[in-house]
């Protein structure tokens, strides 16, 4: 059976260290997914987005999964809310999962009411595991 693809989402500003873990723990290798989490570094609504936008959807569209890192400012990230929709749409359709890096982060409401697995921490164990029961429930 093929590994999971696991396309990370996460605040580039605010959160790239649990990303940083994330592809430590990816180095390791009996750990049970890849991932890709390059993102874009310009804003939504520059010239250059389109462009960003086809990239990001090329590698979706390679994945099984998407991963939501809920950080403090994850739900005013314009890019991460688009990511979250194009997640979901039909030619998509990733199966989500999310970590909150703290109880009091505000869910993208992407994320609501639509089957999101949810990891109860940021531990690779807690993660593997949201993302196994993850499904596309929307």
């Amino acid at each position: 059976m093929a590994k999971p693809r696991v396309f990370v989402s996460y605040d580039h500003s605010e959160d790239a260290h649990y990303k940083n873990l994330m592809l430590a723990w990816d180095a390791n290798p009996n750990f049970d997914f890849d991932f890709d989490s390059r993102g874009p570094n310009v804003a939504i609504d520059s010239t250059e987005a389109p462009v960003i936008k086809a990239a990001l959807t090329k590698l979706m569209k390679e994945s099984t999964h998407l991963l939501v890192i809920v950080g403090e400012k994850t739900y005013t990230s314009d890019w991460m809310k688009w990511e979250i929709d194009r997640a979901k749409q039909s030619d998509t359709k990733l199966k989500l999962a999310a970590i909150k890096l703290a109880k009091s982060n505000v869910t993208p409401d992407g994320l609501l009411n639509v089957g999101t697995a949810w990891a109860t921490s940021f531990e690779r164990d807690r993660i593997v595991e949201a993302l196994k029961l993850a499904t596309a429930g929307y």
